[in-house]
């Protein structure tokens, strides 16, 4: 009986090496592909769907720049972006390596197969608890990723792309979230579209997309564009 334990036990371990392995490296490709992008400047458009705040559409510009330098300038109007580890960009998502991943199946998504890497951050204080990357393994492209945080709820991101797409950059990002969790940053003043008390309206669903129109790719990023 004994024997038998050890070697299904074995078995397992086996099993979850090999497929931390296979995750570890399908990552690795992935991040060489979104490696070959030092920096961006990208232009587009931004629409808040949220149903208790009036946030008009409008233009933005986003700067990018290599490890995780990140920032997107809007126009007008306010930016409902959840904090928390989140981000647009799966450049800064992939931009530390103090993780574990495995492999947790296959789906499909938009007539793509994709292959699902589930990561848990090394450090214990992160607010990330873990992300699942759908991965279109073909193309070694990022479809959507789900992120659940301490703080702030689980998000889901979905990557649509198209003639950046060698590079690894979506043409369009639609970011989702819970309004429940989601905490309005100290100091921000929103003007609520509705009567009803904003506590109770927050148990909303958001939604937050982005279209890029173009991008400026490996030209330079000076670092007070961070600011």
């Amino acid at each position: 009986m004994k024997k038998s334990i050890i070697i299904i036990a074995a078995c397992v371990l086996y099993q979850l090496t090999a497929s931390a392995q296979d995750a570890n490296a399908l990552i690795k490709r992935v991040k060489a592909k979104l490696d070959k992008v030092n920096d961006y400047v990208a232009e587009g458009s931004m629409k808040t769907d949220v149903v208790f705040i009036k946030a008009p559409a409008g233009k933005i510009k986003v700067y990018y720049k290599r490890p995780d330098k990140f920032k997107i300038k809007r126009d007008r109007g306010i930016s409902i972006l959840p904090k928390g580890g989140i981000s647009f960009n799966n450049s800064s998502l992939l931009s530390t390596s103090n993780f574990t991943a495995i492999l947790a199946g296959e789906s499909i998504i938009d007539g793509t197969k994709v292959k699902l890497v589930k990561m848990l951050p090394g450090d214990e204080n992160s607010d990330v608890v873990l992300t699942t990357l759908f991965i279109d393994e073909a193309n070694l492209l990022i479809r959507k990723t789900n992120t659940t945080t301490r703080e702030n709820g689980t998000f889901e991101m979905e990557m649509k792309y198209g003639k950046y797409a060698e590079f690894g950059l979506p043409d369009k990002v639609i970011f989702a979230f819970n309004t429940k969790n989601y905490k309005i940053p100290k100091g921000v003043t929103m003007e609520f579209d509705t009567d009803e008390p904003a506590k109770t309206m927050k148990n909303k669903k958001g939604k937050v997309e982005i279209n890029y129109s173009s991008y400026t790719i490996n030209k330079g990023v000076a670092n007070s564009e961070f600011n």
